[in-house]
């Protein structure tokens, strides 16, 4: 493990352990890796959304904070930090469809909506919808597809969070994508 890895290990465990200048030490080390994360969240999300990075960051660091979670190490914590983004990102596309539904949107008979063709591809929601219905179905599937896409976490770090192996990690991610893909295509 790197220094920097082993250092931000310690601080989350000195910071749980009641130690407040620890926080102060380890937001630095960890702003940049959650402003990534967050960036890489935010890309696929239409260019004029309204959320940014920044205060995707700063959301989910309060959450970080406020939370109640004895970190083990530092994959655990991007762990975390990797389900905060995705349920404030969902929590934000719910608030913004409640306020757009039928804020005037003309309305199209079903009969025409199915000469469209194919739609946009699915929105953060229904993603969400999907994640949690194949978290119904098998847990440890979605949560390596929730730690590599929303967590930014390689295959090992993966592996290592979940005791499992990379080939395991590889293997039910793309088993995770087709499920995914045909439950995202029902829609």
């Amino acid at each position: 493990m790197a220094p920097e890895q082993q250092l931000v290990t310690r601080l989350l465990h000195e910071w749980r352990g009641g130690n407040k200048e620890a926080l102060d030490q380890l937001m630095p080390l960890v702003y940049d890796q959650l402003r990534r994360l967050a960036s890489r969240c935010l890309y696929a999300e239409r260019p004029e959304h309204t959320l940014r990075a920044t205060a995707l960051v700063n959301e989910a660091y309060l959450r970080l904070v406020d939370s109640n979670a004895a970190f083990n190490d530092r994959v655990h914590f991007y762990a975390v930090a990797a389900k905060l983004l995705r349920h404030i990102l969902v929590d934000h596309a719910k608030a913004q469809n409640r306020q757009k539904r039928g804020g005037g949107a003309e309305r199209l008979p079903i009969e025409d909506a199915i000469l469209v063709g194919p739609g946009p591809t699915p929105g953060l929601v229904e993603l969400d919808d999907a994640l949690n219905l194949l978290a119904v179905h098998d847990g440890r599937k979605s949560e390596i597809v929730e730690m590599i896409f929303f967590g930014g976490l390689t295959y090992e770090e993966v592996a290592a969070a979940l005791d499992i192996s990379a080939a395991t990690v590889h293997r039910e991610l793309k088993m995770a994508k087709a499920w995914l893909h045909r439950e995202l295509a029902r829609n």
